[in-house]
C-alpha cells in the first residue's frame, strides 16, 4: 500500500512541475543591438555608399525604427550615417541597409589613401538606434563600435 502512495506522490509532481515549466513559456530576453560597417563604396560623384550590418542579439524579433550614428575614417570625422528603414529583424540575427553618405574632405583622402596603398582604414561608430521589441514600447540603444576595413581584392573602390 506504501509504495502505491508514493508512486501517487512521484506521479503528482512531475504533473505538477510540467505544468510550471509549460506555464512560464520561452525566455523573452531583449540584448543591445549591434552595428558595423560591412563594406564602404566609393561612388563616381565622391559620396559612398556605406552597408550597414545591424546585428539583433535579442531571442525575439526587433523592428529597427531609426539609428543615427557620427562616423570616424582614420580618426577623422566623415559624416553622419542615417536612417529610417522600419525593418524587423529576427531574433539572434541580423541584416544589412545601405546608406549614402556625403563624406568629409578628410575622409575622402584617408579613404583614398588606404585604397592607393592597399591598406587598412580605422572607422568608429558612435550614436544611436532606436527599436520596437516584439510586442513591446520603442526604445533607444547607445551603440559604439570601432573596428578597421580594408581593400577588396578584384574590386576598385571597396573596402570591407
Amino acid at each position: 500500500m506504501r509504495a502505491t502512495r508514493g508512486m501517487r506522490w512521484a506521479v503528482w509532481l512531475v504533473c505538477v512541475a510540467t505544468l510550471v515549466a509549460c506555464a512560464s513559456g520561452p525566455v523573452r530576453r531583449v540584448s543591445e543591438p549591434s552595428a558595423r560597417i560591412q563594406q564602404l563604396t566609393v561612388l563616381a560623384d565622391g559620396s559612398w555608399t556605406a552597408d550597414l550590418r545591424i546585428e539583433n542579439f535579442s531571442s525575439i524579433p526587433m523592428r529597427f525604427d531609426s539609428f543615427q550614428f557620427a562616423m570616424k575614417i582614420a580618426e577623422q570625422d566623415a559624416g553622419t550615417l542615417s536612417a529610417q528603414p522600419a525593418l524587423t529583424i529576427g531574433p539572434e540575427s541580423a541584416d544589412v541597409i545601405s546608406v549614402v553618405v556625403s563624406p568629409t574632405v578628410a575622409a575622402k583622402l584617408a579613404v583614398a589613401d588606404g585604397l592607393a596603398g592597399r591598406q587598412g582604414v580605422q572607422y568608429s561608430l558612435d550614436g544611436t538606434v532606436t527599436a520596437t521589441p516584439d510586442e513591446q514600447r520603442q526604445r533607444e540603444f547607445k551603440v559604439k563600435r570601432s573596428s578597421a576595413l580594408s581593400p577588396a581584392p578584384g574590386l576598385p573602390g571597396v573596402l570591407r
